[in-house]
C-alpha cells in the first residue's frame, strides 16, 4: 500500500512538470490575448497535479500495514512507546514517527557445534545440531525491541542455549542423558527458566528444543565395550559351570545308586558265577580261603 501511494504520488508530480512544459509550448504560439487565461487553467492544472502528488506521497508516509504475526513498535523522534502497534493498517505522524515490525511467529535458533556437558554419573557426553523453537509474545514486542539489542540474532544466545544442556544433562543418568524423550523436555524447561530469569516471565515462550545428535566421549564408549565384553563372558562361564555343577551332580548320584544295590548277596552270587570250582594252587602257610559262606551249607 506505502509503495502504490509512494509511486502514484511520483507520478502525479513528474506528469505535472510534463504537462506545464508541453502546455508553455502551445501557448507561446497564441495571440495575446488568450495567453493570460490559458496560463491561468495550465496553472490550475498543474497545481490539482502537484497537490494530488504530494497528498500521495505525505499518505505513504502517514500508513503502515502489519502482517498478521507481527506487532509494530511505534517511534517517535526516537522515543519507544511501550504500548505495540496490532497487526492491520495503522497511521503514523510522517517523517516524525517510525513503525518497526517485531515478528512474533514460531521462530528456530540453530546451533550446529557440539554443546559438552556431564550426566548425573560425571560422563562426558557432547550433544550437536540442537534446535530451539521459541516465540516472542505480542504485548512485550516492544521491550524486546527496546532492551535487546540486535534481538533478530542475540535474543537465544549459543550460551543460554549450552547452559541449559548442561544444567539438564547433569540430572540424568547416562542411559537417559541419550534418550531424546528425557533429555530435550529436561534442556526445554531449564532454557526457559534461564530466559525467564534474563528477559522476565512472559518475554519469550520456549516452545520445544530438538536435539538431532549426541554421544557419549570415546573413552567411555571403549569402557562400555569393555564391560560389556566382560559381562558375556561372565555369563557364558556361569552357564559352563553350572553345566559342569549338573553333570557332576548326576554322576554323583548314580554311583549313590549303584553303591546302594551292591550288597554282600550280590558279591557273592558274582563270585560264584566267575569261580570255576578250583581251589588255589599257590597259598603259603598264613593263607586260607573260606568259601564256606559263598557255598552255604
Amino acid at each position: 500500500m506505502m509503495w502504490i501511494l509512494l509511486i502514484f504520488g511520483a507520478l502525479l508530480l513528474i506528469a505535472a512538470f510534463v504537462f506545464k512544459y508541453m502546455q508553455e509550448d502551445k501557448i507561446f504560439y497564441m495571440a495575446a490575448e488568450k495567453k493570460e487565461a490559458a496560463r491561468k487553467r495550465v496553472g490550475k492544472t498543474v497545481m490539482a497535479l502537484v497537490l494530488a502528488g504530494v497528498i500521495c506521497l505525505v499518505s505513504s508516509q502517514m500508513v503502515v500495514v502489519i502482517k498478521t504475526g507481527y506487532t509494530g513498535v511505534r517511534t517517535t523522534f526516537g522515543q519507544i512507546s511501550d504500548q505495540p502497534v496490532q497487526n492491520g493498517f495503522s497511521i503514523k505522524i510522517p517523517f516524525v514517527q517510525q513503525i518497526e515490525t517485531v515478528n512474533n511467529k514460531l521462530q528456530d535458533k540453530t546451533i550446529e557445534d557440539q554443546v559438552w556437558g556431564e550426566t548425573a554419573n560425571r560422563t562426558a557426553i557432547w550433544y550437536k545440531n540442537i534446535v530451539v523453537s521459541y516465540q516472542i509474545e505480542p504485548e512485550k514486542s516492544a521491550w524486546i525491541f527496546a532492551n535487546v539489542a540486535d534481538y533478530k540474532e542475540s535474543l537465544i544466545s549459543n550460551a543460554l542455549v549450552s547452559s541449559a544442556i548442561k544444567s539438564a544433562s547433569a540430572t540424568l543418568q547416562d542411559a537417559e542423558a541419550t534418550n531424546r524423550g528425557m533429555i530435550e523436555p529436561a534442556v526445554c524447561k531449564a532454557l526457559q527458566d534461564s530466559v525467564n530469569g534474563k528477559y522476565g516471565e512472559g518475554v519469550l515462550h520456549i516452545n520445544k528444543v530438538t536435539i538431532n545428535e549426541a554421544d557419549f566421549e570415546e573413552s567411555y564408549k571403549t569402557a562400555i565395550a569393555d564391560k560389556q565384553k566382560a559381562q558375556l563372558a561372565y555369563e557364558q562361564q556361569e552357564i559352563e559351570n553350572k553345566k559342569n555343577i549338573e553333570k557332576a551332580n548326576a554322576e554323583a548320584e548314580a554311583n549313590r545308586k549303584l553303591q546302594e544295590s551292591i550288597s554282600p548277596e550280590v558279591l557273592q552270587k558274582q563270585f560264584l558265577d566267575k569261580w570255576n570250582g578250583e581251589m588255589p594252587k599257590v597259598m603259603d602257610g598264613n593263607t586260607m580261603l573260606d568259601i564256606s559262606s559263598f557255598v552255604g551249607n
